[in-house]
């Protein structure tokens, strides 16, 4: 499949508490949900609040972003029917992943092992089976691939077993745990390990936090288009690197004087 791929983030942390004695004071945590494209580890999209706001309240002003010709990816913390059903409406291919214990029943068996079913938003509505969405289950183990779960058990919007074979999807969802990665490079080496955020008020955390978000959205953009120029996959190019690149080509523009008019002004 060629539709870009992208994944929920959902992300806790508090990101402006002191490393020391003082660290048992309050200190203001955010939440945030986005959405990262798999290929390129690039967020955007992304809605942030206090930490309690939930993830699935921040996840209503992500979804709508979502375009056609896209597969997005969801962790299992993101149910509901209401969820999909806005997700589907926007015409991108859906592939998320459902708790074990979540009743699915089998409408139809197909030869590969997956099967048709459908969610309905009430225990009300799957006894009279009325709103019910029709929805592909998958349920596979894989085997030999590193750190991967004994079981996914996964609820595709693709209803065409040849469209998107089930060991695909599969293969394809694990890589949704690059978001850690893209995580790791956002807190780890933008903001710098153990280095809390310099505002002290909510509304300056915020604003220093977007500010952070666009330096990795910049970063990251560079490198993909210098990945484009090699013809080689963005995955190969070393983020940290990139970061060293930027801050050394800052330190040349930051020595230019400002010009005559912006001096006599």
């Amino acid at each position: 499949m060629s539709r870009p791929r992208l994944s929920f983030w959902p992300y806790l942390h508090d990101m402006t508490r002191s490393g020391g004695s003082a660290s048992s004071c309050f200190r203001p945590k955010i939440r945030f949900v986005a959405l990262l494209e798999n290929g390129t580890r690039v967020l955007w999209a992304a809605r942030m609040s206090k930490y309690r706001t939930g993830e699935i309240t921040l996840a209503w002003g992500v979804v709508p972003a979502l375009r056609q010709g896209m597969l997005c990816l969801a962790d299992r913390f993101f149910p509901g029917y209401k969820l999909r059903r806005m997700a589907s409406q926007t015409g991108a291919d859906l592939l998320w992943r459902t708790r074990q214990n979540a009743r699915l029943d089998i409408d139809r068996r197909l030869p590969n092992g997956s099967y048709l079913s459908r969610i309905y938003a009430s225990t009300s509505d799957r006894r009279k089976q009325r709103h019910g969405i029709t929805v592909r289950m998958i349920d596979l183990s894989l085997k030999g691939v590193k750190d991967a779960e004994p079981i996914y058990r996964l609820i595709t919007t693709i209803l065409d077993p040849a469209q998107a074979p089930a060991t695909e999807l599969a293969t394809l969802y694990h890589e949704r745990w690059e978001i850690e990665t893209a995580l790791d490079e956002l807190k780890t080496h933008l903001r710098g390990a153990q280095i809390v955020l310099r505002s002290k008020t909510p509304e300056l955390v915020k604003q220093e936090f977007w500010g952070l978000l666009m330096a990795h959205y910049a970063i990251r953009g560079l490198m993909h288009e210098a990945a484009l120029k090699a013809d080689a996959d963005p995955d190969r190019l070393s983020f940290l690197h990139s970061v060293c690149v930027v801050q050394r080509r800052l330190a040349r523009y930051a020595a230019i004087p400002p010009s005559p008019e912006k001096r006599t002004a």
